[in-house]
């Protein structure tokens, strides 16, 4: 399959809206990034469309579309009839005269193609009695054919697409020509680059209309009629049906438009619950007028219905048909089955998703898949991951941090922005006396604490920290923390129980107190010893001079 849908990595946030849209699953996710599964995909678009990132692309044509206008060969485009709602307004006319000024040679009417289709659709009817046929226009179908319900594949009617039709017709006309189609289609780039040498190139509207806008070409809003053109219906659901006009009575004839619709009438054929029955199929709903590259703009598949419907005239184009085996196309088996896991194997992925009971599978597609059997699958094959689990994950969080909670010597109480309490865990229960949470929550938390910190922390918006607080009424000290959580409007209260804390403060400063004093004691009985023995000193001293003196005296004397 070519590389028409590529991924702009950068954009990919991991959203899984692309795999919940996607009817077969051809995504996988690696590296927390979504991946196209190639030969899984059946270019539906419905990735392209959903994806709110924009993440993916489609693979232009536009630099290869100017190569082809400057080769000298007349480039002719082939343009789909749903144009007649993309461009609302701008008739074939007014389109041919603004690709012209792009510089194409002509611009012509895929619904001629599509005439040269029907009648051959109504030829297979009508003379080879085939028990079911489903028409081959859409390519998104038929791939899913091809690798979805490849024993239908005999049912499918093997006949070109209305654009290999057309350009086919373009080039027997113009045995030189290159043929570019332009319609609102994903699928068709492959279309064109499997089957080679008929559509030399692709454009989608999207680029048709930057390609314009670049070059400042405004389109003309004229409308023409031309009552040869009742094959301006195929792009509307019941389009095909309502061209041809031999009915057979022996047949139904119906209509089918949507994938999951699509798959769920081929597992009626598979059944083998169907006969004599044509029907069409559209990969878009609403047929090709909600295709993909039309659905980011055009949102009424009424209004663009009513658009064409009031363009197509009643009567066929007038076409010089080729002969039946000119327009044979064969579709091969597209093998891209990964193999199934064993049963042990997706009961081990389902076991790490905490699925170990049919009660815990709930089945909520929140992952994309309709089923929690199907995610494990997936993983098994290298497409999900088990982070693609919502439900696992939140449990998973939950877990971890209620562990953390239940655990934590840290008394946390939550309060909204109410003051009325959220959650409280074990350790505050301890702090403050409360038996159960069952009996505080939802309460006031006035109830329990002293609601004058909170207030202040909503009125001022700024945090308290480590606050010592002494709580009277648990007899209890706590380094209080409080934070407004605004995104969350809950108010986080932290509390470290520091009474231990406090009590050994209280008793190493009443030791130190007492020391003090014993201190000042002891200097103070030192001082009264030691004056008294100065004292003692002195007077000894006056009397020993006394009696040296008069010693000296009665020497000197004698």
């Amino acid at each position: 399959m070519a590389n028409v849908l590529t991924l702009k990595k950068s954009n990919c946030k991991n959203c899984y809206k692309c795999i919940r849209h996607c009817p077969v699953k051809a995504i996988r996710f690696s590296g927390n990034q979504a991946h196209i599964i190639g030969n899984e995909c059946i270019l539906c678009g419905q990735c392209f469309v959903v994806c709110p990132q924009n993440a993916k692309e489609i693979v232009g044509e536009i630099e290869k579309v100017k190569v082809l206008l400057q080769s000298g060969e007349p480039v002719i485009v082939s343009l789909a009839p749903s144009f007649i709602a993309n461009y609302e307004g701008s008739g074939i006319n007014a389109m041919r005269k603004a690709l012209k000024q792009l510089g194409f040679h002509d611009v012509e009417e895929t619904a001629i193609g599509a005439t040269i289709v029907k009648n051959e659709y109504q030829r297979m009817l009508d003379e080879e009695f085939r028990d079911i046929i489903i028409t081959s226009c859409c390519h998104s179908i038929n791939l899913l054919i091809q690798k979805y319900f490849p024993r239908q594949l005999e049912y499918l009617a093997d006949v070109v697409s209305p654009m290999q039709a057309h350009c086919q017709d373009i080039k027997r006309r113009y045995p030189n020509a290159k043929t570019v189609f332009v319609g609102p289609c994903v699928a068709k780039k492959d279309e064109a680059a499997h089957y080679e040498g008929i559509v030399d190139a692709v454009l989608t509207f999207e680029e048709l209309t930057k390609w314009l806008v670049s070059e400042n070409i405004v389109l003309d809003k004229e409308m023409d009629q031309d009552d040869n053109s009742r094959a301006r219906f195929f792009p509307t659901t019941g389009g095909v049906l309502k061209t041809m006009l031999n009915a057979r009575p022996d047949y139904t004839y119906l209509a089918i438009d949507g994938v999951e619709n699509c798959i769920a009438a081929m597992e009626d054929i598979e059944s083998g619950k169907i006969h004599k029955c044509f029907i069409e199929m559209s990969a878009c709903v609403g047929s090709c007028v909600g295709g993909p590259t039309m659905e980011k703009y055009h949102k009424s598949t009424v209004k663009d219905y009513m658009a064409v419907s009031k363009y197509a005239g009643t009567k066929d184009f007038e076409v010089d048909q080729p002969k039946s085996v000119e327009l044979r196309k064969t579709f091969e088996f597209i093998e891209h089955k990964i193999p199934l896991p064993t049963e042990e194997e997706i009961a081990a992925v389902m076991r790490q998703m905490g699925k170990t009971r049919s009660g815990s599978e709930l089945n909520c597609g929140s992952c994309g898949y309709n089923t929690c059997r199907e995610k494990a699958i997936a993983v098994c094959q290298g497409k999900a991951e088990l982070s693609m689990c919502l439900p696992f994950l939140k449990d998973k969080a939950e877990s971890f941090s209620d562990t953390i909670v239940k655990n934590t010597h840290n008394g946390l109480i939550v309060l909204n922005e109410n003051l009325e309490v959220q959650q409280i865990n074990g350790a505050a229960r301890r702090i403050m006396n409360i038996r159960a949470a069952s009996d505080v929550m939802g309460d006031q938390v006035i109830r329990i604490l002293d609601p004058t910190p909170f207030y202040n922390v909503l009125k001022s918006g700024r945090d308290i920290r480590d606050n010592r607080t002494y709580l009277a009424e648990y007899n209890r000290y706590v380094d209080m923390t409080v934070i407004h959580d605004r995104e969350s409007h809950v108010l986080i209260c932290m509390m470290r129980d520091v009474t231990d804390e406090e009590a050994q403060r209280e008793r190493k400063e009443n030791i130190s107190r007492h020391t003090i004093e014993v201190a000042d004691k002891v200097v103070e009985k030192q001082m009264r010893i030691v004056q008294e023995i100065a004292s003692l000193l002195g007077e000894t001293a006056a009397e020993t001079k006394i009696a040296l003196t008069k010693l000296k005296e009665s020497i000197t004397d004698e």
